[in-house]
């Protein structure tokens, strides 16, 4: 009997402790790094405003804030700060760039990644993306409209998918084309699935919408923004 009433109470103790870690794991971290998306936000701004004439991104060092990730479809003000690198180091803060991954509005294939659940969970509803939606990246002087794949496109390249972790081919210059040259300018975003693994990779495909928008003509966002409102 005594036996069973210890295991027990170490059962309840070791209980409370893996909640109490869910409990920080996701709730505790979404607060801080909402926090560093905040202060982010504002040295970024900040950053533009005191050099707002950068023509096209061409080099970023790994952990800088760089650019401003826009979903309507994941809520009408989402927007997550973006820093150069996929290491915890920057997933932690907000979404990252693949490093050796296009640019935005380059040819080729600007890719990112972000938690699902946890450190802000930035791409926690990231399967209720729909073809023809949205994905707008904003940089010191421009403005980027990306569209999710429909599944029959042309190209052959699913708007979304699931994929192995091991499966890079989908930031690839062209998505699942491993090797083979820039067939256009794509954006792809990669995030845990399901919701609290990391089994597999739930990713989405886009491709860019015409060109660069100024941000000087067009300073509260380019119309994708609003669509559905």
């Amino acid at each position: 009997r005594t036996l069973a009433l210890g295991a027990g109470e170490l059962l309840v103790t070791a209980g409370v402790v893996l909640l109490l870690f869910a409990v920080y794991a996701v709730f505790v971290t979404d607060v801080v790094t909402a926090q560093r998306q905040d202060e982010l936000s504002e040295q970024l701004r900040e950053e533009w405003e005191s050099t707002p004439e950068r023509g096209a991104i061409t080099r970023v060092e790994l952990g800088d804030a760089f650019a401003a990730l826009r979903i309507p479809r994941l809520g009408e003000d989402y927007t997550r700060v973006v820093l150069e690198g996929t290491e915890e180091e920057q997933l932690s803060q907000g979404p990252g760039h693949y490093v050796d991954t296009a640019m935005p509005g380059e040819e080729g294939n600007v890719a990112f990644a972000g938690h699902r659940v946890g450190k802000g969970s930035p791409f926690l509803d990231l399967d209720a993306m729909q073809p023809g939606d949205p994905i707008v990246v904003e940089t010191a002087d421009s403005w980027f409209v990306y569209r999710v794949l429909p599944e029959d496109d042309p190209s052959g390249i699913p708007g979304m998918q699931i994929v192995r972790p091991t499966a890079l081919e989908v930031i690839s210059p062209t998505p699942n084309a491993a090797g083979a040259a820039p067939s256009g300018a794509y954006l792809t975003l990669t995030t845990c699935h399901p919701r609290y693994s990391a089994r597999q990779r739930l990713v989405v495909h886009a491709r860019l919408d015409g060109g660069a928008l100024s941000k000087a003509q067009y300073p509260d966002g380019p119309d994708a923004l609003y669509e559905n409102r």
